[in-house]
C-alpha cells in the first residue's frame, strides 16, 4: 500500500466524519500485508547510504514491522475518530499478499535501522493530513 492508498483511508475517514456517514468501504479482505517506513527514517536511511555505501548491490530500506490492512484500517478509524463500520468490498482485490523487503543489507553495510514505532508515524501522519486539509 503506497502513501496515496493510506491517505485514501484518512481521507475516506474524515470525509465519512465530516458527511455523517455510518460506514467507509475498503476494498479487498484486508489480509494482504504492507510494510511503511517513517519519511524522516527514509530521509535519515538516503543520507547514511549516501555517505557510508559505495558499492553496486541495492539496498532496500524499511521499517521491518509489517502490518495487514486490516488492523491497518482499523487503526486508521481509531485515530480519525471515525466512530461508522468499515465494510470491506471483497469483489476487489488485495493486491499483492505481503510487500516487506528484506532490510538486513542496509543495517550491515551502512547501520540503518528505522527509529520511529509505526504507531508513531502514523499518529503524526494524520496529524500532519488533518492539518492539510
Amino acid at each position: 500500500m503506497s502513501y496515496p492508498e493510506i491517505k485514501k483511508i484518512t481521507k475516506k475517514c474524515c470525509d465519512a466524519i465530516d458527511s455523517g456517514a455510518d460506514s467507509i468501504t475498503v476494498w479487498g479482505t484486508g489480509k494482504a500485508t504492507r510494510e511503511f517506513l517513517y519519511v524522516e527514517d527514509a530521509a535519515r536511511a538516503i543520507v547514511l547510504a549516501t555517505e557510508r555505501y559505495n558499492k553496486s548491490e541495492p539496498v532496500n530500506i524499511g521499517a521491518g514491522f509489517e502490518i495487514s490492512i486490516k488492523e491497518l484500517v482499523e487503526l486508521r478509524v481509531k485515530l480519525t475518530g471515525f466512530k461508522g463500520d468499515i465494510v470491506w468490498d471483497t469483489t476487489k482485490p488485495d493486491g499483492q499478499p505481503r510487500r516487506m523487503p528484506d532490510t538486513m543489507r542496509a543495517e550491515n553495510e551502512f547501520g540503518f535501522k528505522a527509529k520511529t514505532s509505526f504507531d508513531e508515524g502514523l499518529r503524526k501522519t494524520i496529524e500532519w493530513y488533518m492539518l492539510t486539509i
